[in-house]
């Protein structure tokens, strides 16, 4: 079995280095069962080596001389190598758990293999286990990947079915499968007409948009290319540092709302703040504004194809000198703006542009020019999750933090994604410029804080806010 790889997934294994690999993943936290006996994560290993992988989790890259690059099967999987049981050495503390995902998520994935890997770890002092997975990004975007996960797993306490996520059928019927794939093999000559002649248009929009905001000529919009460049923006080393925080949804909505915004808005306005105080512990706080490029679905509700769909916007944030409520005011405005632009852009377009973002950003990163400016400062982007209790063979999910890929020069990944009723943040940085990033964490969520006690009079906020977690 062979079948095309996508330009825009093939891009993820053409970029990919050993300092930079291109996977993105998740920390998983779960409450172990009452009477669950001393092997339950010993014997849930065990039964996942024994599930059979489904599209895409069976398919290794082909890029023999004759043909285009594709996907073939696998003739066999190591389970032993997919699937592997770690136990922390004592005490098994926070600190502890969050260097082991470090040291695990700056490994490159085996090639020979199919691109994923799941971890389940024990020994922590919390009590409880966690689960760690990688999935390289040619093979599904975030939004396929959680969808994958939420589907392993159960609403019923009491189920004991195990089905790790690389088992999982997502597809509903092999019929409909293949006429979507033939639909979409008919449609491919026509789209790769429109986006080449698109490709000119959009590659020099993306220069003159940033060359007209830094001459003062253009107020918003998303603009790539005009922040500073400093720690966030060096050279990305095969170090990684990690970073978790949960934060109640209730109250980011409320506080989104009583602001005019939205929770994406919060997000990003609190980030921001940390941010600046992070760097200026450093000694390196930003002269000018920081962008944030967010990547954005393309996704049609129900769609849980294996591949990315996805494109980018790019958002200034505050100014050094405000404070976190002016901060708020210049994010929604900002969101807003960008917000206009991408709607401006036609739908095969839109992944292009993306496309094409990845590119410009990969090469200014390496002529690695130190007076060029970055095409944006950090990666921050929103994954829907799970809104419902789930459950692993009776094991609560507590948490589940996204672990993103770092690239295109950008040394910060700040994934948010909804699980329960928490918000879980999973900061990914590079180590060698950006280190202790629990630190980072720590003043989010501080931000967070001040920005609900400064919220107008108006606002409907839940009675009790529970106090920001940086749990794991």
């Amino acid at each position: 079995m062979t079948k095309p790889i996508p330009l825009v997934d093939l891009l993820f294994f053409l970029l990919e280095s050993r300092d930079d690999p291109k996977h993105v993943g998740a920390l998983m936290l779960f409450d172990r069962p009452r009477r669950a006996g001393r092997t339950f994560v010993a014997d849930l290993a065990a039964d996942y080596r024994k599930a059979v992988a489904e599209p895409p989790f069976n398919l290794i890259l082909d890029t023999g001389l004759t043909h285009a690059p594709r996907w073939k099967r696998a003739s066999a999987l190591d389970m032993a190598y997919h699937v592997q049981h770690l136990v922390l050495r004592k005490p098994g503390g926070q600190r502890q758990l969050l260097a082991k995902i470090a040291s695990l998520h700056r490994e490159v994935l085996d090639r020979s293999q199919p691109c994923f890997r799941l971890f389940l770890i024990e020994g922590l002092a919390a009590g409880g286990f966690a689960m760690y997975f990688q999935i390289h990004h040619a093979m599904v975007d975030g939004q396929s990947a959680v969808a994958r996960i939420v589907a392993s797993l159960s609403a019923d306490p009491a189920a004991r079915k195990v089905e790790p996520f690389f088992a999982v059928a997502m597809d509903p019927s092999r019929a409909a499968a293949t006429r979507g794939r033939s639909a979409a093999l008919r449609a491919l000559k026509t789209l790769v007409t429109r986006q080449t002649l698109a490709a000119k248009d959009l590659y020099v929009g993306l220069l003159r948009t940033g060359a007209e905001r830094l001459a003062g000529k253009r107020s918003g919009g998303s603009v790539p290319f005009v922040g500073p460049r400093g720690p966030l923006n060096a050279r990305i080393e095969k170090d990684r540092s990690v970073a978790t925080l949960s934060l109640p949804i209730a109250d980011m909505r409320a506080v989104g709302k009583a602001y005019g915004g939205t929770l994406n808005d919060v997000a990003a306005t609190i980030v921001d703040a940390g941010l600046r105080e992070y760097l200026a512990a450093l000694g390196q706080p930003p002269a000018r504004p920081l962008v944030a490029m967010c990547p954005l679905s393309l996704r049609a509700a129900g769609d849980t194809e294996a591949t990315t769909k996805a494109t980018v916007m790019f958002v200034a944030l505050g100014d050094p000198d405000m404070d976190v409520v002016a901060r708020m005011r210049r994010v929604i405005d900002a969101t807003k703006a960008a917000k206009v632009d991408l709607r401006a852009l036609p739908g095969d377009a839109a992944m292009l542009y993306a496309m094409l973002a990845f590119g410009l950003g990969e090469a200014a990163s390496l002529v690695g020019a130190r007076a060029s400016l970055p095409i944006a400062n950090l990666v921050l982007s929103n994954v829907p999750g799970p809104r419902t209790q789930l459950y692993l063979r009776g094991a609560r999910l507590a948490a589940m933090y996204p672990m993103s890929a770092l690239g295109v020069g950008i040394g910060l990944n700040v994934t948010l994604l909804s699980c329960g009723e928490s918000m879980d943040f999973g900061f990914v940085a590079n180590g060698a410029a950006l280190p202790d990033l629990d630190r980072l964490a720590l003043a989010t969520g501080k931000a967070f804080s001040a920005l609900r006690a400064a919220a107008p009079a108006r606002a409907a906020l839940p009675a009790a806010a529970k106090t920001p977690s940086g749990r794991a």
